[in-house]
């Protein structure tokens, strides 16, 4: 097999467990709600956690990838990764819980930032888009996660042990990929910083990543609560509308590339956010259980091309290296995914949840205007 096949590979499997400790920390959301007895404000002002540890990580992610290059920030953050998952579990009260979630969030952006810059490289190498479909094994480990979630719940597995469970299964996982990584990054260039702000093109792709992110997020964490509070569903059954988006999301970004030869970068993306708002109104104005699955299986259609095509044009970027330009829209886009579900909480806190669905509908309208036009 050719080295650049087993570094995709590698990689592949890297994002697949990437997704899942974050899909199995959304999977439980609704559970540690109710043991630590918090309201959806509450909940929500403790999910702004993640973001501010995303935050604080970009100057130190810049200056550990620049210093030391992204395999070896790859290795580090991916095995932390799944210890700051446990730490979450393991968190009895609210401020174990905040300070594990700003961890999480740390080092979350740092594997986003790092493994990305590594499939910028094969990419290059393949000489041909390939990123939405490493961005399809992290959705695909969502769907994984989900329904592990919903495996647990069932079985009244605390949270603590289930991510005890998942953090040991990548571990092996890990320790293989790892001997495949690109050793080097591509087209770095040392008289630049490795993080700057994007071009005027990539910040319109920029913003709309953020604005199809922040949807993506809100689902991650607030369609188990939405079943719960809204759908009034069985407990086995609040993470159905997570699985059927987790399920629309994947199978989407494996054919993305496919549908952009074919009807261009702008079409596709008008008609991601337009479907992204349609299934959004759908969830809030026919509140009950198939109709809500199909509107969480619309919203996956709609977000899923989004955040790889903008990687793969940052990728391609004529002003900046790709990964300066990678780097600096991924963090625009990633940080949109982590700020949406505290808005959210908030909003609901301060009205209903279904208002805030609706508030994520105007999101994904914007999407769909910002792309018709701003991109070319």
């Amino acid at each position: 097999m050719p080295p650049i096949r087993r570094s995709r590979i590698a990689i592949s499997l890297i994002f697949f467990c990437y997704g899942l400790c974050f899909a199995s920390w959304a999977s439980r959301i609704p559970t540690i709600q109710h043991v630590l007895n918090l309201s959806e404000a509450e909940l929500g002002g403790i999910l702004f956690a993640l973001p501010v540890g995303s935050l604080v990580s970009l100057p130190l992610s810049g200056f550990l990838v620049a210093r030391f290059g992204s395999r070896r920030v790859v290795m580090a953050a991916a095995l932390t990764y799944g210890l700051s998952l446990i730490c979450i579990g393991l968190s009895y009260n609210v401020v174990l819980l905040i300070a594990a979630l700003f961890i999480f969030g740390l080092i979350g952006n740092m594997l986003n930032i790092s493994v990305n810059t590594q499939a910028v490289g094969v990419e290059s190498a393949y000489n041909r888009n390939i990123m939405a479909k490493f961005h399809g094994m992290w959705s695909l480990a969502g769907f994984a996660g989900a329904g592990t979630g919903a495996l647990m719940i069932a079985l009244s597995i605390p949270p603590a042990i289930h991510y005890i469970i998942i953090a040991a299964a990548i571990v092996g996982v890990l320790l293989y990929s790892f001997r495949y990584l690109l050793h080097a990054d591509v087209n770095t260039d040392t008289d630049k910083p490795l993080f700057s702000l994007p071009d005027r093109s990539l910040m319109v792709l920029g913003v709309i990543a953020f604005f199809s992110m922040m949807c993506e997020g809100a689902m991650f964490d607030w369609s188990g609560v939405y079943f719960k509070k809204i759908i009034a569903v069985e407990e086995n059954w609040i993470g159905i509308g997570y699985t059927a988006f987790m399920i629309s999301m994947a199978g989407t970004r494996f054919v993305a590339d496919t549908l952009v030869h074919r009807h261009g970068l702008k079409k596709v993306l008008v008609v991601s956010g337009s479907l992204t708002a349609f299934g959004l109104l759908v969830v809030v104005f026919l509140p009950y259980f198939i109709s809500a699955i199909i509107g969480f299986f619309i919203v996956g259609i709609g977000v899923s091309s989004v955040v790889p095509l903008v990687f793969s044009v940052a990728g391609k970027s004529r002003t900046q290296s790709p990964g300066v330009a990678l780097a600096s829209v991924s963090t625009l886009g990633f940080f949109g995914f982590l700020i949406g579900p505290p808005i959210i909480g908030l909003i609901a806190g301060a009205s209903d949840l279904r208002i805030s669905f609706v508030f994520l509908a105007v999101i994904g309208a914007t999407v769909a205007i910002l792309s018709a036009r701003g991109v070319r």
